[in-house]
């Protein structure tokens, strides 16, 4: 099966494809590398450079390549940023994804994994979050992944299309061998900021609220990792492949780190101490966000074997000691 992955030299794209490799499927990178790296696709990888808004080269691509299904991953993806310029995300996720999709129906590919997020859920009234949960997305980012689920859902229902949408909160960690790995441009992510303050690039992290009601008082948050997204994504695929209903999915570890739990996981795998800092809440910040991912291992068999805490910050240390630039060279 021939699996176009768009934005798969990004973080998680990298490492879906390398999953797809192993299993036997033979991805086709699509990237236009404003977020991506080159480094992050093996050479024997085939990569295209590409904008998912460019709908005749896609549409050619998808063509050309004889594309069977997309795993889609191209998209803005900073909650923050989302909010002060809505504009670049209803650009970049909402047309963009509409460009992919209309492309697949006039090509004839009619298979989708689609990288959406929790975020869909907004501030929860329960955890861990179910599939069944309200859609009350608080930020932009989060609004475009609904109406590209939303999208989705239609075109499933006027056309010949079938998708899985996967949602998850923070992906974390780094291919087990070190090769690839979380490499941003601002960097936003809690874990790489903990280890620029390990590695003496930061002075300091900080802790934004300490009076949460958890059990330290710092936010829970739920982590997995990213090896782990990557096996969920082919079995997503194959789910399709053997004629799999369009569904959405959670990927969880259900139980969530706090703030203060990463840090201490960092300093004792790490070896290294670093100030911590510790501010006032941000505007915004739910004490906690975990999913269930009850409905994935149950239907697809999924289980997360890298998600312990320490599983993923040994590896993602792994990457960020020996890659301190990055893909920089």
């Amino acid at each position: 099966m021939n699996v176009l992955v768009t934005g798969g030299a990004g973080y998680i794209g990298s490492h879906v494809v390398e999953e797809l490799c192993k299993t036997g499927y033979k991805p086709i990178v699509y990237d236009n590398f404003s977020t991506g790296h080159i480094d992050a696709v093996s050479d024997d990888v085939q990569l295209i450079e590409g904008d998912i808004h460019d709908f005749s080269f896609l549409k050619h691509v998808i063509g050309e390549y004889e594309i069977d299904a997309v795993m889609h991953f191209a998209a803005s993806s900073l909650v923050g940023e989302s909010m002060v310029d809505p504009a670049k995300y209803y650009y970049n996720n909402v047309a963009g994804s509409l460009g992919i999709l209309d492309a697949m129906r006039e090509t004839g590919a009619n298979l989708l994994v689609f990288s959406s997020t929790a975020a869909v859920y907004g501030e929860p009234d329960q955890v861990p979050i179910t599939e069944d949960a309200k859609h009350a997305p608080t930020n932009v980012y989060g609004k475009t992944k609904l109406m590209i689920e939303t999208m989705m859902a239609d075109y499933a229902s006027a056309y010949d299309l079938r998708y899985v949408a996967l949602r998850y909160f923070n992906a974390a960690g780094a291919a087990l061998l070190g090769n690839i790995g979380e490499d941003h441009n601002p960097e936003t992510h809690l874990l790489p900021l903990i280890f620029k303050a390990a590695l003496g690039e930061r002075k300091d992290i900080a802790i934004f609220g300490t009076d949460y009601p958890t059990p330290d008082g710092t936010c829970l948050r739920d982590y997995i990792h990213v090896c782990d997204l990557a096996t969920a994504h082919v079995l997503a695929l194959k789910y399709l492949a053997e004629g799999g209903l369009s569904k959405a999915y959670n990927l969880g570890t259900e139980h969530g780190f706090s703030v203060r739990e990463i840090i201490a996981a960092v300093k004792k795998i790490t070896g290294k101490d670093f100030a911590v800092r510790e501010e006032a809440r941000r505007a915004g910040d739910p004490a906690k966000l975990i999913a269930s991912s009850e409905k994935i291992k149950k239907e697809l068999h999924w289980e997360p074997k890298h998600s312990s805490i320490e599983d993923i910050v040994a590896s993602a240390w792994r990457w960020h000691s020996t890659h301190p630039n990055g893909y920089a060279k």
